[in-house]
């Protein structure tokens, strides 16, 4: 933010925005969450506990839906993490065409749930999350969280 009359607005130590990719198998679900976790650690990020934990999980959900439902036409996915002065934002972008939606909870099922669930824990914690296609084709999901909880 700027005023008249003021210096610029300098971004914090801990903003910054880093990319990483990884096969779309199994193991990169784990990977792809420690590597934000140990990102967030390492840039100093204070964020709330809650918020992290939550976040942490939302990229296990993204990752496994990249490695579940789009590994055979996208065999690699892509782990973005934004990070601002207030807020955070994770995305999984895979090649894979199809959109997904959030499914409704049916407690038959076994499985489904995994937009669902980042959908509530975004709308829990005051963020926003969304599907957008790439220029490619594919997608990217992502969810952007408040780094400390509201009151």
């Amino acid at each position: 933010m700027e005023s008249r009359g003021s210096v610029p607005a300098r971004p914090v130590s801990y903003e910054g925005v880093w990319r990483f990719t990884a096969p779309a198998v199994d193991a990169s679900v784990p990977r792809a969450r420690h590597a934000v976790r140990d990102l967030l650690n390492r840039q100093g990020v204070p964020i709330d506990t809650d918020i992290a934990e939550g976040l942490l999980l939302i990229v296990s959900e993204l990752a496994t839906n990249a490695v579940k439902h789009a590994a055979l036409l996208s065999p690699e996915l892509a782990v973005e993490v934004a990070v601002g002065a207030e807020w955070v934002r994770v995305s999984v972008e895979d090649n894979h065409p199809y959109r997904p939606t959030a499914l409704e909870t049916d407690h038959g099922q076994t499985g489904g749930r995994g937009l669902l669930l980042v959908r509530e824990i975004t709308r829990e914690a005051g963020g926003a999350c969304d599907v957008q296609q790439t220029a490619r084709g594919g997608k990217i999901i992502w969810a952007a969280l408040p780094l400390f909880a509201r009151p």
